[in-house]
């Protein structure tokens, strides 16, 4: 998977690199067909911001976490785009693969 890190207004240092793909596991895990992450870090006055877009076999995840710390807004995107993820997933999966079969036999 390719992962781009980027930051605006801020220079992203290798502790928050290595937090950002330490956290990148929790992704592959689910779902091995991802693509590519591409992540945004920004600070807005007193706000510390992540957006992310994951892609994957047909969708394109968005998510966005504001905070008072980044690695906390960093965690927060990266569960938000796990659980796209898990919902992306379970859309995809066949729910009734014998009731398939059934009717595919039958008809």
């Amino acid at each position: 998977m390719q992962f781009q890190l980027t930051g605006q207004q801020i220079e992203v240092t290798p502790a928050l690199r290595a937090h950002a793909t330490s956290r990148l596991d929790r992704l592959t895990r689910l779902d091995e067909k991802c693509t590519g992450l591409s992540m945004v870090l920004s600070l807005d006055k007193l706000q510390h911001c992540a957006d992310a877009t994951l892609t994957t076999n047909g969708a394109a995840l968005h998510a966005a976490a504001c905070g008072a710390d980044m690695y906390a807004s960093i965690d927060m995107v990266f569960d938000k785009l796990a659980a796209q993820l898990r919902r992306h997933r379970d859309k995809i999966t066949d729910k009734h693969p014998q009731e398939a079969r059934d009717a595919r036999q039958f008809g």
